[in-house]
This record gives structure tokens, sequence and C-alpha cells, in this order.
């Protein structure tokens, strides 16, 4: 197999200035300025500065308003979906998922998160030639590379790769692409755009195919357990969803975590439902 070709990481620019709870409460209760538009999204996206108390940061607001209807999620809203996925990787522990809050802004309710600044020398994804991933990387497909052409797409078997795997099981995530994953310069890894997860019927679309079916970890089976106390009725998690989700959404991660929990395996494609996004970058 020769080396494969790296695929480049989504290319966010600005610097992660803030994390946690002092993040948290900058997106909640700042002064949001709008200071330009994100044109390749799908749905209205906003690049914006928050400043509180002499604390400033960037981010991106996504208005509800801006939102366009999903035959397939007629209920809740994009905005609310994307602040559950956050809700539900704060659990874990995994700091997965941006600092996300929803809140007012100059266009009405909508999603705020911090932008988050991308190392370009990651290697997540890559095409090789071949019919084997080599050393160090897990086999998603094959792909159409031009001219008839076609190359095995890879992802790196990463660790931090393989907990997104996992937490993209749990929230149902219909659109894991390359171009959500941002690796930082700091070595760490953060997913983003998760507003057509959690579906209560399976829609799991990701790039991160590589373990299926494989054993998962200590780490995601006690994770996983934590999950489930905290999604019990009355638990700490199952509050905060219930005014992001449909009942009928929350029973379903619920019963997602059983499964995982019950198998001890990461899920594999049902073939019910395409199982890779396009496109994948």
């Amino acid at each position: 197999m020769s080396a494969p070709e790296r695929i480049p990481p989504g290319s966010v620019s600005a610097a992660d200035t803030e994390t946690g709870a002092d993040a948290v409460e900058l997106l909640a209760h700042g002064e949001l300025t709008v200071r330009g538009r994100i044109r390749d999204a799908s749905n209205a996206a906003l690049f914006c500065t928050v400043a509180l108390d002499g604390q400033e940061a960037t981010c991106v607001y996504k208005p509800v308003a801006g939102e366009r209807p999903l035959w397939d999620f007629p209920d809740g809203t994009l905005a609310g979906r994307e602040v559950a996925a956050y809700e539900v990787s704060k659990v874990t522990g995994w700091d997965l998922i941006p600092p996300t809050v929803l809140r007012d802004g100059p266009y009405g309710e909508g999603m705020c998160q911090l932008w988050i600044e991308v190392s370009t020398d990651a290697e997540l994804l890559a095409l090789a030639e071949g019919e084997e991933a080599g050393p160090g990387w897990k086999a998603i497909g094959l792909a159409e590379v031009g001219e008839g052409r076609t190359a095995l797409l890879v992802h790196a078997d990463d660790d931090r790769l393989r907990r997104l795997a996992v937490l993209d099981a749990v929230i149902n995530n219909a659109d894991r692409k390359g171009g959500h994953l941002l690796p930082t310069v700091a070595g760490h890894l953060y997913g983003i755009d998760h507003g057509v997860s959690f579906n209560a019927e399976n829609k799991l679309r990701t790039l991160l195919w590589g373990w299926a079916g494989e054993p998962l970890t200590e780490d995601a089976v006690e994770v996983l357990a934590s999950l489930r106390h905290s999604l019990a009725e009355g638990g700490t998690l199952a509050a905060k969803l219930t005014p992001l989700l449909t009942p009928a959404e929350i029973d379903a991660t619920r019963a997602r975590v059983e499964s995982l929990l019950a198998t001890g395996r990461h899920p594999e494609p049902t073939g019910e439902w395409p199982a890779i996004p396009w496109p994948p970058v």
C-alpha cells in the first residue's frame, strides 16, 4: 500500500480563546456582534464576536429563523439539537464539542458556539491505493477519485476519533463529514454541526466506521453507564434535554445507550440508510 494522500480538515482559523464554564458564560451572556456570514453553510451561519466583562471570543451564531425545514426532522430546531449534542458531550467528560448555548441574538433565538482554531497538519482522513488500510489507518470504503479510478478512503486509528464515533452513535448523528472534524493546534479534537442528530429513527451516517463491530473500550463502557444514569427519568441530562428535544427523541437516545451497553460493540451499518454522508468531506 502506498502512502495515503492526506485530506485536510475543516478550514476554521480563529483562536480558541476560552473553554469550559468560562466560555459558556461568555457565549450565553456576552454582547453578540455579527461580523460576517459563513457562505458555505447550508443554513444561516454567522461569524460573530462575543464580549463580556473585558473578555472577548469569536463564535458562530446560527439563528433558528435561518433554518431550512427538513422533512425527517419536523419537530424542534437544528439549534436545539446542536445544544443537546453539547450537553451529552459534557456528560461524557471527553470534551468533544465546543461550548454551545441557546440564546437570543440579533436575528432572534439561535445556537451560539465557540469558534475553534484548526491545525492543518493533522492527518485524520486520507485516500490510499490498494484494498486494505495500512498501519495507523482504518478503512471506510472505496471512493471515486476521477477518470474511472477509485481509492480507499481511510481515517486515522485515533483514540479521539474513536470516542467521537461512540458519541455519534449515542446522538444518532446523520452527518459526520470530514469537514466537521476540527483538530486544534494543541492536539485536541472537536466535532461540529450536529443539527441533524437525535432522530428517533436510525439515521447514523458517518465517516468513522473503522471500528464497526469491534468491542467498545473500557473507557467507552464507563461513559455509557454514566450517560444511562444521567438520562434516566429525573436525571440531570434528561432535564437539560427536555426543552431541546421531543420525548420520543430522548427515549430513542436512552435506547441507543442501552443497546451499546448490551452489545458492548461499536454499531455496524444496517443497510437501511446510506451509511456515509455525501459529500464525505
